[in-house]
């Protein structure tokens, strides 16, 4: 195992990896035509580097048990970064497993299709810094607590379970509100019209509060007097989900492509779950 001597040192193993990853994710999206496979990748990113902060970190990879004569042996790592490593790896594979699901053989997605139209001839060079690129750095920003988490050493302790507590709120809320979500689009009399069922009744978007909830729980597990400052990583994916590729974004066209979704907008609450508002 290559062992990262320094914070440092491992931040650019982690971003060098993560870099060419999304160059090589490019090459592929040029022979496709479809840049949209960029968002397939976003879940699994987020994993690779928690994968190569593990293995990279000091002492990172192993810990010290007894077997056999007595002598200790080297067979794992510490519970924290276990932890750490555990709750990464289901949320990316989790949200990668799903929107591949959800998008494989729909071609590309309109935002992509517009950049194209605006680049013309330049968007296969434009796309790889702003779409792929771009896509890799805000995953080694939002992944610092992670990374923090794997190079420091810290006990699983109340704040730690409290930040458990709220990755397993998040990951519900993810899991079954793209459940509900998907149930009710296959339902061929549901076209067209608004998703005001389950979670959805409460919040416009519980999928996206749900990230939201699985990262601010991942840097309360991370956190120690090392790595406090690691909260710009879910301060970045708040600040996507609200203002920027999520919440913002969506709701710039859905209330044209559904029918009534401004009556629904009024009584529901757009990110954090509330009760509806009568009428």
């Amino acid at each position: 195992m290559v062992t990262a001597g320094t914070f440092v040192e491992l931040l650019a193993t982690t971003g060098l990896v993560i870099g060419l990853a999304m160059v090589a994710l490019w090459l592929v999206s040029l022979m496709l035509r479809n840049a949209a496979i960029v968002d397939l990748f976003w879940g699994f990113g987020f994993v690779v580097i928690a994968w190569v902060a593990w293995l990279v970190s000091p002492g990172g990879a192993t810990w010290e048990v007894t077997i056999g004569d007595g002598s200790p042996t080297t067979v794992a790592l510490d519970g924290r970064r276990l932890l750490l490593l555990l709750m990464v790896t289901l949320w990316g594979l989790r949200l990668a497993i799903y929107l591949t699901w959800r998008n494989v053989g729909k071609g590309e997605d309109f935002r992509y299709k517009a950049m194209r139209k605006q680049w013309g001839s330049r968007f296969a060079i434009a796309s790889l810094g702003t779409v792929f690129l771009l896509q890799g750095v805000l995953m080694w920003i939002v992944s610092l607590p992670v990374q923090a988490g794997m190079f420091h050493s810290g006990s699983i302790g109340p704040i730690a379970a409290v930040g458990l507590t709220l990755w397993l709120v998040g990951i519900t809320f993810e899991t079954v509100g793209d459940l509900q979500l998907a149930r009710f689009k296959a339902n061929p009399d549901n076209s067209g019209k608004v998703m005001d069922r389950g979670l959805w009744r409460y919040t416009r978007h519980p999928n996206y509060f749900g990230d939201a909830c699985v990262w601010w729980g991942i840097y309360l597990v991370a956190l120690t007097a090392a790595t406090w400052w690691t909260i710009v990583g879910p301060a970045v994916m708040t600040l996507l989900l609200l203002r920027y590729s999520g919440v913002a974004l969506l709701e710039k066209t859905i209330a044209t492509r559904r029918s009534g979704y401004a009556e629904y907008a009024e009584r529901t609450n757009a990110f954090f779950p509330g009760p509806p508002s009568p009428g």
